[in-house]
């Protein structure tokens, strides 16, 4: 509350409610204010005001209902905007485990947001490039080529629904065919047996419109960066599906959030999620569920966070963690940045 207060003398037949109905606040809060600012013999206890001379009541005053809306002001639409994202991020992704050498990939990704209006969904054209693993550019002939086909068939438009869901590919025609022309001159530079199979790989996967569509939903890049828009509005812990790892099953989270404020421009809102459902480690990575409950399941965190711009709704950055531990062991940690710039 603010701290601008006047004293006002009781009168006869006054009452907690009856001064505070008079304010527009409910009795709760004006008794708040008062025994927050007066000495301690001086508080109030109860809703009459016998014997009570005075009571501090505050000259200017936000009721929890304002000052809700006010913190729904400053928070993006609950419904997807093309204003949202910027047009370029740097992403920064880390890998740890304890049976495997730490990895760093950064990379740039180009995102061009556009409103359908007949079909009152958005169309987001998605790219990357400017890989660097470890700090360094990619220089083995299997990296060069994986890089290779994926920017052979960018930028790729996915479907971004109204409330900022990635639901599909906004045509998975143009993907397929224009690998098939561009795969000759990957094959000028990109020769022999080894770098045929990958090719026939790719574009087996990428014929697989779901299995395609999949790839990048289940990344930790893309649960991140395409936040459900009422995520920012929860005011009660919900159930959400996640991917703890990319090409694996969603699994059911408990999912809460709180938002604090930064600089006066600024305000972040942080989501964590702990899985209600138990699988091993291999499970989640095979993408397949046993048929009996696994004998050393693994428990996992997913942390969002998100900083927004209160007056203009955009998003400025945004990160994701997903740890994965065997009781009190680490088996495997994925954190992503992504950086407007």
């Amino acid at each position: 509350m603010d701290i601008d207060f006047l004293e006002y003398k009781v009168r006869n037949g006054d009452t907690l409610n009856s001064i505070a109905s008079r304010l527009g606040i409910t009795g709760e809060e004006l008794k708040s204010f008062h025994n927050s600012h007066c000495q301690r013999m001086n508080r109030i206890w109860f809703e009459h005001l016998n014997e009570v001379k005075s009571i501090l009541v505050p000259i200017h005053i936000k009721t929890e209902k304002q000052k809700d809306q006010e913190r729904t002001d400053t928070l993006p639409s609950s419904q997807q905007s093309d204003s949202f994202f910027a047009k370029t991020y740097n992403v920064s992704e880390s890998f740890e485990s304890p049976f495997e050498t730490p990895l760093t990939i950064d990379y740039r990704i180009y995102l061009d947001v556009r409103k359908d209006r007949n079909k009152n969904l958005y169309i987001v054209s998605y790219r990357q490039d400017q890989f660097k693993t470890n700090g360094e550019t990619p220089d083995n002939k299997m990296s060069e080529l994986s890089i290779a086909c994926m920017k052979s068939i960018m930028p790729i438009d996915f479907i971004l629904s109204d409330s900022g869901n990635i639901t599909g590919l906004a045509d998975h025609k143009k993907v397929t065919q224009t690998f098939t022309e561009k795969r000759k001159d990957l094959e000028d530079f990109f020769i022999g047996e080894i770098a045929e199979k990958y090719m026939d790989t790719f574009e087996k996967n990428i014929a697989d419109e779901q299995f395609f569509l999949q790839q990048f939903q289940s990344t930790l890049l893309f649960q991140t960066l395409f936040p459900k828009m009422d995520w920012f509005h929860k005011k009660t812990d919900w159930t959400e599906n996640l991917h703890f790892l990319q090409n694996s099953f969603s699994i059911p989270c408990n999912m809460s959030i709180e938002q604090k404020y930064g600089d006066q421009d600024r305000i972040i809102s942080i989501l964590t999620g702990n899985n209600t459902e138990f699988y091993s480690l291999q499970e989640l990575k095979a993408g397949y569920k046993y048929n009996q409950p696994s004998e050393d399941p693994v428990s996992g965190e997913f942390i969002i966070e998100y900083t927004t711009h209160k007056k203009n709704k955009n998003l400025l950055q945004a990160s994701g963690n997903v740890h994965l531990w065997r009781e009190a062991e680490s088996v495997q940690q994925h954190t992503i940045t992504i950086t407007q710039g």
